[in-house]
């Protein structure tokens, strides 16, 4: 029994996948065989090989799976007539006739090719488009680098300033507290003045013009 992967798909099962479904479609046979074949070179199941076909990998071969079936209507056709040989030993052919038929016949050899041909310059499409991509995304990587620069250079400019301003807040403030002592020294000197001047003895002249000293 075929273990079940619980992993991604790669690319590489992918063309597998395209590849052995396009041959059972060229060849006539079914999809669901063609899944089940997958399965056992991939290690998956055949539902998970359905599924992965026809939700992500058809979409990317509508014209290769059209060549396939154009493939599988020819050999029908071919198979259900004679054969050149057997056309020319009826009389019914020349041999000029059996060259003129190879030329003009469409081999499956040559229908192939063309698949892989299309399928070769839309991989390369597709290879070109993910270029482009990461292009764009490492033009958009550089664009925030550059933004990131600016922000720690604003920022840098920011944290200098913020630090002058606490410079100043500090002189400021240290220069403050020096101007409330000052007045607070003021202010008791002037207290003390008062009361040497309150406790000094004060002295009045009398009707006789003598000094007597006041109470």
């Amino acid at each position: 029994m075929t273990a079940v992967r619980q992993d991604a798909w790669s690319v590489e099962d992918d063309l597998i996948l395209a590849e052995v479904t396009l041959r059972h479609i060229r060849e006539g046979g079914t999809q669901l065989s063609a899944f089940e074949e997958v399965g056992e070179k991939i290690g998956r199941t055949s539902a998970a090989c359905g599924f992965r076909w026809n939700s992500c990998v058809r979409k990317k071969y509508e014209e290769a799976i059209s060549i396939a079936k154009a493939q599988r209507q020819k050999r029908s056709y071919y198979k259900k007539q004679p054969t050149a040989a057997g056309l020319q030993l009826a009389g019914l052919t020349t041999a000029d006739d059996i060259g003129y038929f190879k030329i003009e016949g469409t081999s499956e050899e040559t229908l192939s090719m063309d698949a892989v041909i299309r399928f070769l310059r839309q991989w390369k499409g597709t290879v070109q488009e993910n270029s482009r991509q990461l292009k764009m995304l490492e033009k958009e990587l550089r664009e925030k680098d550059d933004e990131l620069d600016q922000l720690r250079i604003l920022n840098e400019r920011l944290s200098k300033q913020v630090n002058a301003v606490q410079t100043d807040y500090r002189v400021v403030n240290d220069d403050y507290r020096a101007l409330i002592q000052i007045m607070d020294r003021a202010r008791r000197l002037a207290f003390l003045n008062e009361e040497e001047e309150e406790n000094k003895t004060r002295f009045k002249m009398d009707a006789n013009g003598n000094l007597e000293r006041m109470e």
